[in-house]
């Protein structure tokens, strides 16, 4: 037999907490949780871990940096190199002001898109994706908790959802 979704809906989020709680006390996988609204503590009652984002941004804002010294480097030295009062051509060190605004502006747009990219990705929000809405007034002030579970055990979830305070029980 294969597993079936069972979700647990709740109209208060702090009984939505102790739920998720009591869930994990009983060794209960939670796959998924969906809130109208940010939840403080969520995250650690659930175990997840903190997102790595801020390294994806470092990491594209440095593809940026690069990017543009690589873009001046060419176009100094390669594409039309000027002699500008006997001044070396791409110096960093003699030249420092004239580089920090476009280093800057295009560091910012690779980071700033790149995360972008990386949320809709991550999300799976990009083009031709279908929304997956696990009850309907889940985007007004309904909190959903699903788990995936064997039919045979779908009762005793079902019991242990309306214990903790769930308001409906979907899919026993």
């Amino acid at each position: 037999m294969s597993n079936i979704k069972i979700k647990g809906v709740y109209d208060d989020q702090h009984k939505l907490l102790d739920g998720i709680r009591h869930l994990n006390s009983k060794g209960i996988k939670i796959d998924n949780v969906y809130t109208p609204f940010p939840i403080h503590g969520i995250d650690d009652v659930l175990g997840i871990k903190p997102t790595r984002i801020s390294t994806a941004a470092f990491i594209y804002g440095l593809t940026g940096l690069a990017s543009a010294l690589l873009m001046m480097w060419y176009m100094m030295i390669q594409d039309w190199p000027i002699n500008i009062g006997g001044k070396p051509n791409f110096s960093l060190l003699q030249n420092i002001p004239a580089f920090i605004p476009i280093s800057f502006e295009i560091t910012v747009l690779f980071a700033a898109h790149g995360m972008v990219l990386t949320f809709l990705l991550v999300s799976k929000l990009y083009p031709g994706s279908k929304a997956y809405i696990a009850h309907p007034r889940v985007t007004d002030d309904k909190m959903v908790v699903e788990v995936m579970m064997d039919p045979s055990k779908a009762d005793a979830l079902s019991t242990m959802f309306k214990e903790t305070g769930a308001v409906e029980v979907i899919g026993q």
